[in-house]
């Protein structure tokens, strides 16, 4: 009966050492599919990432300038309305040309001295603080203060301006409260461009400057010019010099005016902004020792004022590109595009001054408007090449 016992059993157990070991051939072949290598050709290595050294980041401003902002009886009494002096509607017609530039500066050739120092029109200026307030509202992001009207009403005007120009946040250059004042530089940064502005004047009507305190007007002087700017340069990416200077009522620039432009792109002003002529002077490149070119407008002429006639009451926006290029080298500045925009002061009878431009100044009185626009735009673009 053992016997017979023992031969099933090792039967069953022959049949599972059996199952066993196909069911291991099985797996490990399995186990070869899932892991089978494939060739593969020979690669070269190559980086995480591709990097361009030749990258170059570009960034671009407009920057723009009007001319005298010069406010003679007429126009502060026109500006009143009974309860206040308001100047906006004066500049509403060019409001939307004046918002366009980045960076606008003007020339606040009229000492803004506000109505305690006493209003008063030529020969002596002194006007309404609001001038400032219509100026912000239209667009102006600094004036320049250095001209031949500066001490009209004497170091007193100068404060007053100042302390107003401060409060209500419009920068200015020109005329300064102190010897800290004047050589804190004015630098806008735009766009992560930074112009530095800076401000002179040829004199200031035979009026003396207090003595001991020669901080308070910017006077033209080749030796401080030159030491300005090159303290600008070292601050800022660009530096532009508005410069009051120049024959009264002259179309065409001086030779004096000429050689000055010369020296100060020279010593590296990039833009020149003139003024003090009241009439429109052409712009032009300059080519400087250096190999650079700067640009300058030799006069804006009057932008809004009480004068009339003979060109006198036609002023007008200049803008120029400036272009920042930043390489893993360095960074270079380039100027380009200038445009000038004319424009018209419209007035009836000494009432209802409106800035205008030209080009549809027909609309507002002026007799062929066309055709004087167009002259203007041939006088001030007949040395850009």
């Amino acid at each position: 009966m053992r016997k017979k016992a023992i031969i099933p059993s090792m039967l069953i157990i022959i049949v599972c050492i059996t199952t066993a070991a196909v069911l291991i051939i099985q797996q490990k072949q399995s186990a070869n599919q899932e892991n089978k290598i494939y060739s593969v050709q020979k690669h070269s290595i190559r980086p995480l990432f591709n990097v361009n050294r030749d990258v170059t980041l570009t960034k671009k401003i407009t920057v723009g300038a009007v001319g005298d902002i010069l406010i003679h009886n007429p126009v502060y009494q026109d500006a009143f309305n009974g309860a206040d002096y308001s100047f906006d509607p004066m500049f509403d017609p060019v409001k939307s040309i004046l918002e366009k530039p980045d960076i606008l500066t003007a020339n606040q050739e009229s000492m803004l001295g506000g109505q305690e120092l006493g209003l008063s029109g030529y020969p002596r200026f002194n006007s309404p603080h609001q001038v400032a307030n219509a100026l912000i509202h239209s667009g102006v992001d600094i004036v320049s203060t250095a001209n031949n009207h500066s001490l009209d009403k004497g170091e007193k005007g100068i404060r007053s301006e100042s302390a107003y120009l401060d409060q209500i946040g419009l920068p200015h250059v020109g005329s300064f409260i102190d010897p800290m004042d004047r050589q804190r530089l004015r630098v806008i940064n735009k766009n992560g461009i930074k112009v530095a502005f800076l401000s002179y004047t040829y004199g200031t009507n035979g009026i003396p400057i207090p003595k001991g305190k020669d901080y308070l007007v910017n006077l033209i002087d080749k030796n401080a010019m030159k030491a300005e700017i090159k303290r600008a340069k070292s601050n800022a990416d660009v530096v532009v010099m508005s410069i009051h200077w120049g024959i009264e009522y002259q179309r065409i620039p001086s030779k004096e005016q000429k050689d000055l432009a010369q020296f100060l792109a020279n010593e590296g002003a990039d833009i020149i902004f003139g003024s003090h002529p009241h009439v429109l002077q052409p712009m032009e490149w300059i080519k400087t020792t250096d190999g650079r070119k700067s640009f300058v407008i030799y006069s804006l002429g009057n932008f809004i004022s009480g004068q009339h006639g003979e060109y006198k009451d036609i002023g007008g926006l200049a803008t120029i590109d400036i272009t920042k290029k930043i390489a893993a080298e360095g960074s270079k500045i380039d100027i380009s595009n200038p445009v000038f925009t004319p424009t018209y002061v419209a007035s009836q009878k000494n009432k209802s001054f409106r800035v205008v431009p030209l080009e549809i100044a027909e609309t507002y009185g002026l007799k062929n408007a066309q055709a004087k626009y167009d002259e203007i735009k041939k006088h001030m673009y007949q040395w850009i090449q």
